[in-house]
């Protein structure tokens, strides 16, 4: 398989992406040449966030799907994955997450990743304007899951562009697996900032269809694209 056929994580993973469960194979295999989209359904079990003071940074963080202040149990959800080329040329597959938190309440978490050649990593474009560019750190564990870590975290808007600081912001860990007994994907995600603790996570368990690739519904891309890795 040459580069240009091998997807955003299976070329950031480089050799680990084949010791992966084959079912997180095929879901993180998404991409331009692969053909195919990923659209999983299930329940979070649990959205939970962190003290109260923390809720109206997240309520501005809904206004572009990032994050959100509501918490809930058993909260149907859905993730849509499609890979296209945007504007710039790049690779990209979308990770849309829809979750109905109360009766005529959706709140969704829009992220949109690249491979960077230059960073040798994935990068992940948080919300609607992809003002929020975070560096992803992945690792597959003992078990074919995937573990993903944020590091770095860059605000671009317009002419301004700077580091944003950890100690502002908060690190996301997330780990997912397939639970073959079950037959379903399982999925742990927290967000902390590193004095306050807890500012947001969810964990939960889905499945997955990969219907053929076809045109991206308008609807999942975002609004504004930023070339600024």
């Amino acid at each position: 398989m040459s580069e240009a056929e091998r997807g955003v994580f299976e070329r950031a993973l480089g050799e680990d992406f084949a010791r992966l469960h084959p079912m997180m194979r095929r879901r993180f295999g998404v991409g331009v040449a692969a053909g195919y989209a990923c659209i999983g359904t299930g329940t979070m079990h649990e959205i939970r966030r962190g003290p109260w003071w923390a809720r109206p940074f997240l309520a501005i963080g809904s206004s572009r799907n990032i994050m959100f202040p509501e918490a809930g149990r058993e909260v149907p959800f859905r993730i849509d994955n499609h890979a296209y080329v945007d504007d710039f040329g790049r690779e990209t597959v979308t990770f849309v997450r829809t979750m109905a938190v109360r009766r005529g309440r959706r709140r969704r978490f829009d992220a949109t990743m690249i491979y960077s050649e230059r960073r040798g990593r994935v990068v992940d474009y948080l919300g609607t304007h992809q003002h929020l560019a975070v560096d992803l750190e992945l690792s597959v564990t003992d078990g074919g899951g995937l573990r993903l870590a944020s590091g770095e975290q860059r605000f671009y808007e317009g002419p301004l562009a700077f580091r944003f600081p950890l100690l502002l912001s908060g690190r996301a860990h997330l780990t997912e697996h397939y639970d073959d007994e079950r037959g379903c994907f399982v999925i742990d995600l927290e967000v902390r900032n590193r004095l306050v603790g807890l500012l947001f996570g969810y964990r939960g368990e889905f499945t997955c269809e990969f219907p053929p690739a076809g045109d991206l519904p308008i609807a999942l891309k975002p609004y504004r694209e930023e070339r600024r890795e």
